[in-house]
């Protein structure tokens, strides 16, 4: 992980969330559905400044189909208060392929 992709999950933060936020850790990830691996990664987690309903944010870049990256921010709110939560509330709220 580089201070650059740090960086810009940060400015995704700060853009989706409007808040400053300080990195705290990383946490492998892997969803599977019947018995088939659907999202492996790296979740980013990042402690929050000053938002008024959480104190953690989620956070990872994913490439679209088109070969961009596109960083993903999650708050840390029930019912998602996992990395694991994160992941599967993002696949939920992406349209059917």
């Amino acid at each position: 992980m580089s201070r650059d992709y740090i960086a810009a999950l940060q400015d995704a933060i700060q853009h989706t969330h409007g808040c400053a936020s300080r990195y705290a850790e990383t946490v492998p990830v892997r969803e599977e559905f019947n018995g088939q691996a659907v999202w492996v990664g790296d979740v980013e987690v990042f402690d929050l400044i000053d938002h008024p309903k959480a104190r953690q944010c989620y956070a990872w870049g994913v490439t679209d189909d088109t070969g961009r990256w596109k960083y993903v921010a999650v708050l840390k709110v029930p019912p998602v208060d996992t990395s694991l939560k994160a992941v599967h509330a993002y696949i939920l709220s992406r349209p059917e392929e």
